[in-house]
């Protein structure tokens, strides 16, 4: 680590941290130089790795993502104290502002033995910020169809309408025991009979109605229950593209990717970013499962792989596609899978 300047207005800053517009301290550690861009290396499992720092007017630095740098401060100029980066894990030491004070070349406060002054204050890390709970807008509601009576109502009529179809009835009578949207378990009930209605019975009003049940739910964080959430979201897009209704599947997608803006760390969230792309790049389509089952002669479990697949289709298509399959090569796909599992 570069010791600090004379100049109190640099703060310690991890490298994963760094941004466009910081003024870096170079090695030297007698200049300073904008970021002009900032890239991040990870390494074969993922992790971050090494920042490549592209400076304004040209040259560049590698450094080791978890070292530590020295930025000047950005409100240096309007004269105010130096601040702590809330998003670094790093204990910064609080320089003297009294004249003729300050840190010596290892950090430590000048007048502090001399004068019986108390030594320089190590400000701990700020605690993690706690996930964000979004809720939809009025405006976004606005294009959803109000809940008319309960959800168990809901649940009740779409069984009436189906009397002879097994899945729509064991999963109906779970449900009418009550709904609980903090049960993970109630939550992929509602998800699967929404699947079963479009899927299956090929019913997408009733499909609709059941699905708007998750699809109004925020994200509270909880991965595991958002996962029902989810995929009821990427069903409803679908169903909506399908019968003109685009808006509506706009708000759909528009929640479905709510999540993915909530990280409050600037690294973290260029590393989700990348992590998130590179899976709607590679998605799991469940093709050797498939193979497997047809070889073995297993209609059953092919047909489940299959349903798996779909999801995954149906995922990928309410987030527009992504740079390896586009828009128009997943409707097509998921209309072949819609097809198999139909049969």
């Amino acid at each position: 680590m570069t010791h600090p300047p004379a100049d109190p207005n640099y703060i310690e800053q991890q490298a994963g941290s760094l941004q466009s517009g910081d003024h870096l301290l170079l090695p030297d550690g007698n200049r300073s130089a904008e970021i002009q861009r900032v890239d991040v290396e990870t390494d074969d499992f993922g992790t971050p790795a090494m920042v490549l720092a592209t400076l304004t007017g040209g040259g560049g630095l590698r450094i080791a993502a978890a070292s530590t740098v020295l930025i000047l401060e950005a409100s240096a100029e309007a004269g105010e104290p130096p601040f702590e980066d809330a998003g670094s894990p790093l204990q910064l030491v609080e320089p003297d502002t009294d004249e003729g004070g300050g840190l010596d070349a290892d950090g430590q406060d000048r007048n502090g033995e001399e004068d019986g002054a108390a030594p320089a204050v190590v400000v701990p890390p700020l605690p993690p910020v706690p996930p964000v709970v979004s809720g939809p807008s009025d405006e976004d509601l606005a294009l959803i169809p109000a809940l008319e009576g309960t959800p168990e109502s809901v649940v009740e009529a779409v069984a009436e309408a189906h009397p002879s179809s097994v899945g729509v009835l064991l999963l109906s009578e779970r449900l009418a025991k009550g709904i609980n949207t903090k049960s993970g378990s109630c939550l992929k009930d509602l998800s699967d009979l929404a699947q079963e209605l479009f899927i299956v019975l090929k019913d997408a009003e009733n499909a609709l109605a059941v699905a708007d049940l998750l699809n109004v739910l925020p994200f509270d964080g909880n991965r595991g229950r958002w996962t029902s959430v989810e995929a009821s979201l990427a069903l409803s897009s679908y169903i909506c593209r399908q019968v003109g209704q685009e808006e509506r599947a706009a708000v759909y997608e528009k929640f479905l990717r709510a999540p993915d803006s909530m990280e409050t760390d600037q690294f973290k969230a260029r590393i989700n970013a990348k992590v998130r792309q590179r899976s709607l790049n590679e998605p799991n389509l469940y093709d050797k499962e498939i193979f497997r089952a047809m070889d073995n002669s297993n209609p059953d479990a092919e047909r489940e792989w299959r349903l798996l697949r779909l999801e995954a289709l149906l995922f990928l298509r309410a987030h527009g596609g992504s740079e390896t399959i586009g828009a128009p090569e997943l409707d097509r796909r998921i209309g072949n899978e819609l097809e198999s599992v139909r049969s």
